[in-house]
């Protein structure tokens, strides 16, 4: 395996990962809302790079989705729409991650 993939592998399992640990987080009673959103926002970001890494694009290391996923759809307009979608999972890669404001609602 070329080394690029083997890199896109190890950020799309690092998602599948996340998205692993999301889906735990709901499951649990009553649900851990904050830490599944963080595993969320970590999950669409990591795909995010790992689409970036195959295009041989390289970006900086930053957690806001909208930035990246406008950087997917410069090679791919298809990734266009989800600007705007995914951006509101931006705030829950550090928002949550200490005391203060209320744990998000699973909706």
């Amino acid at each position: 395996m070329p080394p690029e993939l083997a890199e896109i592998r190890r950020w799309v399992v690092k998602a599948q990962r996340d998205r692993l640990m999301a889906e735990a987080g709901l499951a649990q009673t009553p649900p851990i809302t904050d830490a599944a959103a963080f595993h969320c926002q970590q999950a669409v970001e990591k795909l995010l790079k790992a689409y970036l890494v195959f295009r041989e694009d390289e970006f900086e290391k930053i957690h806001d989705l909208e930035p990246l996923a406008d950087r997917c759809a410069q090679h791919d307009p298809s990734f266009a729409p989800l600007g705007t979608r995914v951006d509101a999972l931006t705030p829950f890669a550090v928002r949550f991650r200490y005391p203060g404001p209320a744990d998000p609602t699973v909706d």
